[in-house]
């Protein structure tokens, strides 16, 4: 995507590639950046043990604006 103004709690969907584990996962923005942004990917819980979130930061170029999320989720920190 070229470069637009992103906020906190806008979702993205991650560009596919041999270098992205999270290639087409969607991330929610926690921090917009000049450069792109850093946000998370929602992990699956397993049973018995409690959801995740993998951080991740992406260049405007590795990405691709979807919206914005229903339900803003909050790390721990």
């Amino acid at each position: 995507m070229q470069k637009r103004d992103l906020q906190v709690g806008d979702v993205v969907q991650l560009a596919p590639g041999p270098d992205t584990f999270f290639g087409g996962c969607f991330m929610q923005v926690t921090e917009p950046k000049s450069w792109g942004a850093q946000g998370f990917v929602c992990i699956p819980e397993e049973r018995g043990s409690p959801p995740g979130q993998a951080f991740f930061r992406a260049k405007f170029e590795d990405m691709e604006y979807v919206g914005k999320a229903e339900w803003i989720s909050k790390s721990d920190d």
